[in-house]
């Protein structure tokens, strides 16, 4: 389990996280949903150890983590898939793939992880000597989901994966994430498409200003008439 507890956040003299509490259960899809500047990715960032808290905890089965560094956490099982993609793109598919598993030191387990890999996007398998720059939006971003599936984690950590894509990648973007989660990968997704995000989360969190105005499961949120003027266009 992740749990958060009392998060805050500063940039400088801006108060980005205003006491932010969620918790995530082994085998869910919670997502964080919100307008921009809500807070979502620096709460995500701040799990993921990327971004230090001015206060608060962030816990991985009743441990405080808080202090230890994004290398650590993801010894511990913590893979983040960074808003904008983030592929290194001048080095090849496998590469950027090889570099998502340095952790992993046994090259058969390795070899076994890349074809969990590709067996899930298979045009990276055709484009495996490819440079990640020369591929498509909906590419790079299956590229960055693989490389962070090769450090096998046990939590991912999604930020914005529907960004920038057509609806039809988009559609298959979130398959690939249901697909994911069903075979055993517990999922916190930072997301703007708050109706896709509510298709595949067990729970949703509502972020406004830094705080966090609603919880609930999708149903439940999609029935408040507030939630869906806001967010799901009804």
């Amino acid at each position: 389990m992740i749990e958060v507890r009392d998060l805050h956040v500063h940039y400088g003299g801006i108060h980005a996280i205003k006491g932010v509490s969620l918790s995530v259960e082994d085998g869910e899809v919670v997502t964080l949903i919100g307008s921009n500047g809500a807070g979502k990715s620096t709460t995500l960032r701040t799990v993921s150890g990327l971004k230090k808290p001015t206060s608060g905890q962030v816990l991985v089965d009743g441990h405080d983590i808080t202090g230890m560094s994004a290398q650590a956490r993801v010894k511990l099982g913590l893979s983040q898939v960074p808003e904008g993609r983030r592929v290194f793109a001048r080095m090849t598919v496998l590469e950027n793939l090889e570099l998502g598993g340095y952790l992993q030191r046994d090259r058969t387990t390795r070899a076994a992880d890349l074809d969990w890999v590709y067996d899930r996007f298979p045009i990276l398998a055709s484009r495996r000597k490819q440079l990640a720059g020369t591929l498509s939006g909906g590419e790079q971003q299956m590229l960055a989901m693989g490389r962070a599936m090769m450090a096998h984690p046990r939590f991912l950590l999604m930020d914005e994966p529907s960004m920038g894509l057509a609806p039809l990648l988009v559609q298959e973007i979130f398959n690939i994430i249901e697909n994911i989660n069903q075979s055993g990968t517990t999922i916190l997704l930072v997301e703007q498409n708050a109706n896709k995000a509510l298709q595949v989360a067990n729970r949703a969190y509502v972020m406004e200003t830094g705080r966090i105005v609603t919880t609930g499961t999708p149903e439940e949120l999609s029935s408040t008439d507030e939630i869906k003027r806001a967010y799901l266009g009804g």
